[in-house]
């Protein structure tokens, strides 16, 4: 599989985050929009593989599942063609620092992206997931009838909600830290079966290791809540079947989205484009503009 040089991909960062900002608005909201949804999908679908493993007989075989599954949605994002926020991290920051957009030009863009990125997310939390009833799909433990979608997503959305600030910060520094990274390795790769595997790994990893996805936050938190508060969910709470819900949506922007998004940014634009920037600080000379 052809790659470019190291240096080669640092200034691709740079010219890429200058073509995000060059995007009209029609543009920027059908690619911001599909991202959002691109990586929803790659979290329900990672929801429905590891619910199949049901903890107390699989042990941590369902979190596997969740992780080999769940970069499907940056795959596609990359692939296929779309504007994430979490990537934009790395490539604005490198833009900005090789002077090819303004520092607003950078802000406006990445906030246009978190914006549009919500949006499609939660258009697949509630009408993919949700409206279809396909989160509230029940299946038979032994000779118990469970809801091991819905479950898994109102668990999901508790244990997030319930981190501390500082947790979720820095679990959302170390996630984008490896977004960035599948995101950079990417571009080294000249065929798609060499991106595939550049975006695969890194990607798997962060959700393996437990990290915090701002945009991944904004398709299982909603889709958490709602679930949670649903009847069909809530018969089976009562019964003693499944964890009843404690996040809430107070819970959800301040204490989980605010710090996550802080550290996404960090991640990408201190860790990935920052250090590569001193790597090839002198690179830069004379090539500005």
């Amino acid at each position: 599989m052809a790659s470019k040089k190291s240096f080669e991909l640092f200034e691709e960062t740079a010219l890429g985050g200058r073509a995000k900002c060059a995007s009209g608005p029609l543009t920027a909201m059908g690619l911001t929009f599909l991202a959002g949804a691109y990586i929803a999908l790659g979290g329900f679908l990672a929801v429905r593989a590891g619910a199949f493993f049901p903890s107390d007989l699989w042990g941590n075989a369902g979190k596997l599942a969740f992780a080999s599954v769940f970069p499907l949605g940056l795959m596609l994002v990359v692939v296929c063609g779309a504007d994430l926020f979490t990537g934009n991290c790395m490539l604005l920051a490198s833009a900005c620092s090789c002077r090819r957009i303004s520092l607003v030009q950078g802000v406006r863009c990445g906030a246009v992206s978190w914006c549009g990125n919500f949006v499609g997310a939660l258009f697949v939390a509630w009408f993919m997931a949700y409206a279809t009833g396909l989160i509230f799909d029940t299946a038979v433990v032994g000779q118990a009838k469970t809801m091991p979608y819905a479950e898994s997503v109102v668990n999901l959305a508790n244990a997030k909600c319930h981190l501390g600030f500082a947790e979720a910060f820095w679990r959302g520094v170390g996630c984008n830290w490896l977004v960035c990274l599948a995101v950079y390795a990417a571009l080294a790769a000249e065929d798609v079966m060499g991106k595939i595997a550049a975006l695969w790994f890194p990607t798997m990893a962060f959700v393996a290791l437990g990290m915090e996805h701002c945009i991944a936050n904004m398709f299982f938190i909603p889709l958490g809540i709602w679930t949670g508060t649903d009847e069909r969910y809530l018969a089976y709470v009562g019964s003693g079947k499944s964890p009843a819900l404690t996040a809430s949506w107070d819970a959800f922007f301040a204490g989980n989205l605010l710090p996550v998004t802080l550290g996404n940014i960090v991640g990408g634009a201190v860790l990935v484009s920052g250090v590569y920037l001193m790597a090839y600080r002198k690179n830069l000379s004379g090539r500005k503009g």
